[in-house]
């Protein structure tokens, strides 16, 4: 199977492995990411303005692009994913904003007909987390697991319909999947500080430590999380348990995390 795959600024600059690790995985549960050519930066908000047209052009090409090979499109930043699948919303339901973007873009008309998954829903509704299983190599069996969710990857949840946003278990029937315990802790959905770090860098890591001490008191000894920010903050501020990125940890699942270092 081919997909259409954005992999965002921060997996092709400052955590390239992290990329790597997700097309390594993908290709071994026979999925196979084709990148978008040309794509540029998301714009990591996505803006409510209605008149913010600019900063969404990205996404549309890139959604246009998928659509264009009649692929669904696949992020794994949930930051990325975030933006993208707020602006596919936008193309659908509000039809003054559509009309500004399609007369920018100027060659052909795109209405959000693209399916957006983020890399976790690909393996749950694509792949499925029963065949996740059944490639398992490396189990991490007896590993006690939390999943970090942040604030961007489920909400809004009128759009973004990943998950229930205040008991999620996508992340966490991913950790079994790959043999682990998943931990689940009270603070998994709340904010690490990461879009405050500059401004008030006490408070972001005050956020942070939160988090982690929270983790380790139901029993944690590693976290994951799906945003690239939210690692970097993590470990940043003092995790002094593991900090990952759930793509490193599948790629170690299945056997793939040395090919990437070839």
């Amino acid at each position: 199977m081919k997909v259409s795959y954005f992999p965002g600024c921060t997996l092709k600059n400052k955590a390239k492995d992290l990329d790597v690790y997700a097309r390594k995985s993908a290709e071994a549960l026979g999925v196979t990411l084709e990148e978008i050519e040309n794509w540029q930066c998301c714009g990591g908000v996505f803006s409510t303005a209605r008149d913010e047209v600019a900063t969404k052009l990205s996404s549309v090409r890139a959604l246009k692009e998928a659509a264009s090979k009649d692929q669904p499109l696949v992020t794994v930043c949930s930051a990325c994913h975030n933006v993208i699948k707020q602006t596919n919303h936008a193309m659908q339901t509000d039809k003054e904003f559509a009309s500004k973007v399609n007369n920018y873009i100027a060659d052909g008309v795109y209405e959000g007909e693209t399916e957006v998954y983020h890399y976790l829903e690909m393996l749950r509704d694509v792949v499925g987390y029963d065949e996740l299983k059944k490639k398992v190599v490396n189990s991490f069996k007896g590993k006690k697991i939390a999943a970090y969710y942040g604030c961007l990857l489920l909400r809004p949840n009128s759009v973004m319909k990943m998950d229930d946003p205040e008991n999620p278990s996508i992340m966490e029937d991913f950790i079994s999947a790959i043999g682990a315990t998943p931990v689940v802790y009270a603070k998994r959905n709340e904010c690490c500080g990461g879009y405050i770090a500059m401004e008030s860098p006490e408070l972001a890591k005050k956020s942070s430590n939160a988090v982690i001490e929270n983790a380790k008191a139901a029993g944690a000894e590693m976290i994951i999380t799906a945003c690239p920010l939210c690692r970097y903050n993590l470990i940043k501020n003092g995790a002094d348990i593991p900090v990952v990125y759930f793509t490193e940890l599948l790629a170690e699942a299945l056997g793939v995390k040395e090919d990437t270092n070839a």
